[in-house]
Formats: structure tokens, sequence, C-alpha cells
């Protein structure tokens, strides 16, 4: 995510944009067909978080999504959503009772495994009570069916509004740190990782843009179009997104032949062009850096809401309300691998994603003749004592200033300092390594150092202590 404060837009000093418990191995798909094991007697109620202590409600226990299957249909101008979400999961304990998470809506109808299901609502915890407990291991379906007006967050540190945002054509949707549940029910934390179908109607002239590719826009009955997405790769919930409205689109292929969509609002129109040739070399550079692109298409959407900020959605990066320069589009386009590909088990990590993609900034920005990486490392560091960022450890990021600038800054200073201690050959090797060990995985602060002492032979507790958790400036 890129954060754009206005103290910050004079000085392209970006932000850029979770996670205890690690998703079960293995668990693939979940067949509501496929033969169930007895339910124990003792099956019990599953925890309604998923054990980050940071965020203690955001996602749920005990079960495992595979796959989200989302039929949506919205209307602009009443900003009516119509939802039906089939969530398809494996339990990881004997369940009675679990969670899901879904802010607003009124929800008419749950069933599980086709047979239908109690439920009660407090706060933004959805809970289900199947017909017959499920046992550990077993594989289900839950479908919730919902309508209301989404509820986004507004008022947020750091953010302001995020979620499922209603616009004056359709809908801004970006949704960390946790609001996919703005719009579909969801086990609404980075741990659980989950693959997406989106089957969107809307209105006719109005364009849908979800994750992944297209795989049809057919009418719809009654009126207006039906688009279908799918994303095939594993991804968080708030990476997932339904942007709607009045888009121009350019659509081929980046010159190393991934598939490239650029898509801005008509008051953008100009900008549609550079949005879809920067996106293209970006992400082909970065591959050479850090490794394959771990999904099918790239690109990237600019549309006219005023957010303030951009958001890395999986093969689609959202731009909200602004043109990008080059240094944005390559910080969105670094979080496709770190952030995305290699997801955060936990909120506190967050330096996993932000400190890589703004050293990625400084990459784009040597590689395209600007100020190298050891410049921007050195102005950093020439930061008095008294700066903030000293006194906020990137490591261990905190859930009320969550996209605090150290996390940003700091947080690459980190990875230059490694750069330095254990030379070019080794910190590019270790890129490389951490991406494709990790891809499509979920990912630690400490997996990440105990792969850069193994690659690199050294010791390097002192090093990461002194730039991730001590609240003072380590030097240079």
């Amino acid at each position: 995510m890129t954060q754009r404060a206005a103290a910050l837009l004079a000085t392209l000093s970006l932000l850029a944009c979770g996670a205890t418990d690690r998703p079960s191995e293995g668990a693939t798909g979940a067949d509501s067909g496929s033969p169930r094991t007895a339910a124990p007697a003792g099956a019990t109620r599953g925890a309604p978080g998923i054990g980050d202590p940071d965020f203690p409600l955001d996602g749920n226990g005990g079960y495992d999504v595979a796959h989200y299957a989302l039929k949506i249909g919205y209307v602009p101008e009443s900003k009516h959503l119509d939802g039906e979400a089939t969530i398809r999961a494996t339990a990881t304990q004997s369940l009675s009772r679990f969670n899901l998470d879904l802010r607003g809506f009124e929800v008419s109808g749950v069933s599980v495994d086709g047979a239908a299901a109690a439920f009660s609502r407090e706060g933004d915890e959805l809970s289900v009570t199947p017909a017959r407990p499920l046992a550990r291991g077993a594989a289900f379906a839950v479908k919730v069916t919902y309508s209301g007006v989404p509820r986004p967050v507004r008022g947020s540190s750091n953010l302001g509004s995020y979620g499922f945002i209603p616009t004056g054509d359709g809908a801004f949707v970006a949704c960390e740190p946790n609001g996919a549940r703005t719009w579909f029910p969801a086990n609404d934390h980075p741990a659980d990782k989950a693959t997406f179908d989106f089957e969107i109607t809307v209105p006719a002239g109005v364009t849908v843009l979800a994750n992944g590719e297209l795989v049809s826009r057919e009418p719809a009955a009654g009126g207006g179009t039906t688009f279908t997405w799918r994303e095939s790769h594993p991804m968080v919930t708030y990476l997932a997104t339904a942007t709607m409205g009045e888009f121009q689109l350019r659509e081929g292929r980046t010159p190393g032949g991934i598939r490239n969509l650029a898509a801005v609002d008509p008051r953008f129109a100009g900008e549609l062009g550079d949005l879809y040739t920067r996106s293209g070399q970006i992400t082909d550079h970065w591959v050479t850096v850090f490794g394959p692109y771990p999904f099918s298409s790239t690109g990237g959407v600019v549309d006219d809401f005023s957010a303030g900020y951009a958001l890395e959605n999986q093969t689609k990066p959202m731009y909200g309300g602004f043109r990008p320069d080059q240094s944005i589009i390559a910080h969105e386009l670094a979080h496709q691998w770190f952030g995305n590909s290699l997801s955060i088990e936990r909120w506190e990590d967050l330096w996993l994603n932000e400190g890589f993609a703004t050293y990625a900034e400084w990459l784009w920005t040597e590689h395209t003749g600007g100020d190298t990486a050891d410049e921007r490392f050195r102005a950093g560091h020439d930061r008095p004592a008294g700066d903030p960022i000293w006194s906020y450890p990137p490591g261990d990021a905190r859930p009320d200033d969550l996209f605090n600038e150290s996390v940003y800054l700091r947080g690459a200073m980190t990875l230059h300092a490694l750069r330095e201690k254990i030379g070019d050959d080794t910190f590019f090797r270790l890129l490389k390594t951490w991406t494709a060990e990790h891809e499509h995985g979920s990912v630690t602060t400490e997996e990440f150092t105990a792969l850069a002492e193994r690659l690199s032979g050294k010791q390097l507790d002192s090093l990461f202590d002194a730039w991730l958790f001590q609240p003072r400036r380590p030097a240079a």
C-alpha cells in the first residue's frame, strides 16, 4: 500500500500496502459432496479469532479456507449489494460451531453442505452452527446469502477509509488490513489464503475489475452484465477486489510475455498508456531481481476515488484518485512477490511487505539513473536521533499505527544494512531464494533471518535486533 499523506507527496517518500497460526498443510479443497467421517461427540466451537494477538477478532479458528466463490449483484445508484458466498474449507478441529467475519448486511440464510444451518450475529462475527458437527479433517462448504448497503471502515488511523467503498459510478474496493468483511463473509486474516471466483452482475455500462483473469463477460438476465473473474493462485482476503465503474482498458502482454491489463477512470484517460507500459516494464524487471513472476497477469487500475493511498491488490494494484509515478508503480508491483505471493502470518511482521517494497522503490530509482539505494539509505540514516522512526521498531508493527513510516523506511534500511553486511551476490541470491522457497505461502521474520544466516554463513542477530527491534537509531 502507498499512503499519500500531504507531507509525503512533495518528497515522494511513499508508504505502500496477515497472521499467526499457519494454515493447515495440504488443505487444497473441499468438496461438498465428499463423504464425511463420523462427527465426534466432543466437537467444540471454533475460536472467534485466528490467533493474532494484535487483532484478536480478525479471522477465525477451527478451519482452513480453500476457495471463495462469490456471486454478487451491485447497483451503484442505490448502493445495494446482493451476495451469495460459497466457502469451501477443511475443519482443523472437531467443530460444533464456527465463525465468519462479516460487517453489516442482512443475512437471510446459511447452509453447510446443503443443509440449513443455524446462525447468529454479534458485531462483525457471524456464528454458524451446522446441522451436524464437523469432524477434524472434514471438507465442507458453507453458503451465506446476504444483502444490504456495504459499510466500509471509515476514520481509521493511517488510512481513513477502506473496504468496499461505494462511488458515484460503482465502487472502489481496497481492503487492507481487514476490510474484506465489508463485502463478503470471510476468514478475514492474511494467515488463511484461498483461491477465488468472482461472478459479479452490474448495470449496463459498468465495468467490473477483480483479481486474476476474466473468464467471461455475458449479458445478465433482466439487463446488465455479469463479469466472471478467477484468481487461481492463493490470495489473502485483504487483496480481493471488485472495483467497478466506468473504465478505459488496455490489454496485452509485457515484453517478457506476462498478461498485462491497465484500466483508468475517464478522468485519467491520458495516463492509460503510461500505466500500461510502466507496469509491464517494471514487472519484467522485477523478474530479473526477485525471480519468476508468481501470478498469471499484471497491470494496474486508476480509479477516481480520492483514497489517498494505493493498494497492491493481487494482479491489479489500485491507485486511488491520483496519477501513479514510477516509484509508486515499482512499489506496488514489488508487493506481488512481497506481501502477495509471500504473505505475512501475523501483522507484527508487516515490514516483510512494506520494507521490501520500499527497498524495491530504491532499486528501481537506481536502475533508472536516479539516486542509488545507498544514497537513499544514507539520507534516511541522517535523520536526527529524535526522529520518530527511531522510536518505532519496525519489526513489531503496532495495531493502532500499523502503517507507520518506520515500517516502510526503517524496514527498507534494514535490508540495505543487511546487503552491506553480506555483500551483493549473497543479498540478491537471498531475495530469489526467499521468494522461491515460500512462493504462495506464509512467512515470518524469524524465517527470513534464518535464511539470511544460512545463505551468508554469518551470525546476524545483532544486525536484525538493532534495525528491527530497538527503539533507537542503529549505527550505520
